[in-house]
């Protein structure tokens, strides 16, 4: 899968939890509308975008505890909500595909925020995810 693909597989994981948290539905819920409404694309991009939906929703209580802890001073209901899931799924990534290195993973993140945030999120979400990554690494 090109870089491009999986940048795209992130952004629809993104939009999925968006969806999810908008909409109030379940995940499995938010899959087959999500589906439905986005068509076809390619089986990998497809499986890697649920991968790490599903990463996310099922370690849903674990990720949010860590950008909490490492977004000083901002809880997660207080974020916007395309940077909360920004977050998520890059924390997702982190925790489910330890061989993509983290700087990448944050890389990526901050690509999309540029893409769908505000341009003051993406120094926030950076900071979040650097701090997220160090304690990651020292886990490891």
């Amino acid at each position: 899968m090109t870089g491009t693909e999986r940048r795209k597989a992130r952004e629809m994981a993104m939009q999925m939890l968006f969806q999810g948290e908008m909409g109030r539905q379940t995940p499995d819920e938010v899959r087959k509308t999500f589906w439905m409404a986005r068509g076809e694309c390619e089986a990998e991009t497809r499986g890697f975008a649920e991968d790490l939906y599903r990463s996310a929703t099922l370690r849903s209580e674990e990720i949010d505890g860590l950008i909490e802890t490492h977004a000083r001073n901002w809880r997660l209901e207080r974020m916007a909500a395309v940077d909360r899931n920004v977050l998520r799924v890059a924390a997702a990534e982190m925790l489910a595909y330890r061989s993509t290195p983290f700087p990448i993973v944050i890389n990526e993140a901050l690509e999309i925020a540029r893409r769908y945030s505000g341009p003051e999120s993406v120094g926030f979400l950076n900071g979040v995810l650097d701090a997220l990554a160090r304690e990651l690494v020292g886990r490891i």
